[in-house]
């Protein structure tokens, strides 16, 4: 079963240009898709529950690594893909930053009359789930962004963030419905980090008889969770280093993209004519949609398909980028008509650089030298960067943006 979890992100500002956001809209669906023809509904939820395959899908998709502002960009992008094929998939969102998060009861009212769901009960997990990350455990956190991802089956997944602008850090948590049993005892059975000193915390089970003594004043009765959390800690350094990644993993996608002849995998013939670099975006995609839980642990490394808005590790190679996409989106749709080979071509990607993998021993001298190669070939495949854009990213913060509904 998939575990649900936090992460900690430095602060970071700025917008996600129009360049990137309609790019990630258009690779995320053609993932998500992948993901529940290949899997299913609730193997797609349960990564997203995974705050670190979370990580890595942002990776994959150009935003900053390790930036708190992945996660509202990866949940627009959501949105936006899901919601328009939602009657097909079988999936909605809902919610999402400021203004939006308050949405999300009538949004759920909506869907509880289109698809026949719930809604009070969904409405309830919503409120639940913030109130214990926002109001429960008082950890200087305070939410501003909530999203509420719903099956028509009835299984959902939370993804909200928190903001410290004292700790210059954003906190993002993940809920998934199938690891709930309690939303008041021990939701988390794990959240780590730096030790900030004594905190509120009304769902630890010592606080057992508080929680009573507020039930008996509230007339309000326990419903339902336990889960099992994940926690990271992203760092507060912006450029990718060797400590970030996983090189013996790594070095085996750059190997098959780039070392080895093509001809060497039968299983990928289909895909001759793909250059090198697009071969390399693939394979991360790849392993993106058919990992496993373990294999997210380096998020960092999943840059290395479309690399950063901010120019981290490398600026956005749009001509990659944009190929990745026409390639994964035409297996899909080839699929659907019974043609699977070039999906199930792309599929083996993964398994390929898993048996390379195996015997490959890294080079540490070689990073540096990578990374100083995509930046200088940066121009040939179209690199871009929020620098390059002539108006200003950045935002007007609102601080009182937390999320009213649930205070």
């Amino acid at each position: 079963m998939q575990k649900s979890g936090t992460s900690d992100l430095p602060l970071h500002y700025g917008r996600v240009p129009s360049w990137l956001a309609e790019r990630m809209a258009k690779l995320s669906a053609a993932i998500v898709e992948v993901i529940l023809q290949d899997y299913g509904h609730k193997a797609f939820l349960s990564r997203l529950s995974d705050p670190l395959w979370f990580q890595s899908l942002g990776a994959v998709l150009g935003m900053d690594w390790h930036s708190s502002g992945i996660t509202t960009s990866v949940m627009n992008a959501l949105k936006k893909s899901i919601n328009e094929r939602s009657n097909d998939w079988g999936l909605s969102v809902c919610g999402g930053r400021g203004k939006q998060s308050r949405k999300t009861p009538d949004e759920l009212k909506m869907l509880g009359d289109q698809k026949g769901l719930d809604a009070d009960y969904l409405i309830k997990c919503s409120r639940l789930s913030a109130k214990v990350d926002n109001t429960a455990v008082q950890d200087g956190f305070q939410i501003y962004l909530h999203s509420f991802v719903v099956a028509d089956s009835g299984d959902w997944v939370v993804v909200q963030q928190g903001m410290s602008d004292a700790k210059g850090q954003a906190r993002r948590y993940h809920w998934h419905s199938d690891t709930v049993d309690s939303f008041v005892n021990q939701p988390h059975k794990a959240v780590c980090g730096i030790n900030q000193g004594l905190i509120l915390n009304l769902v630890h089970e010592s606080a057992d008889s508080t929680r009573k003594s507020i039930l008996s004043l509230c007339g309000e009765h326990p419903t339902r969770i336990v889960q099992e959390a994940r926690h990271i800690k992203m760092p507060a350094h912006h450029d990718v280093r060797i400590k970030d990644v996983n090189l013996k993993r790594l070095g085996a996608v750059l190997a098959l993209a780039h070392e080895l002849p093509m001809q060497d995998f039968e299983s990928l013939l289909l895909l001759q004519g793909v250059g090198p670099r697009t071969l390399q975006s693939l394979t991360l995609v790849s392993e993106v949609i058919h990992g496993t839980p373990s294999r997210f642990e380096d998020p960092a490394r999943f840059s290395f398909a479309h690399g950063g808005k901010d120019g981290h590790p490398f600026p956005v190679p749009l001509n990659v980028y944009d190929e990745t996409i026409q390639i994964l989106t035409h297996s899909v749709e080839k699929a659907k008509i019974g043609n699977s080979d070039k999906k199930k071509a792309l599929a083996s990607l993964h398994k390929v650089a898993t048996r390379i993998e195996s015997n490959f021993i890294p080079d540490d001298s070689k990073f540096e030298k990578y990374v100083e190669k995509e930046r200088k070939e940066s121009k040939k495949y179209g690199g871009r960067t929020v620098f390059d854009d002539k108006k200003s990213n950045l935002p007007k913060r609102n601080k009182n943006s937390q999320l009213s509904l649930f205070n």
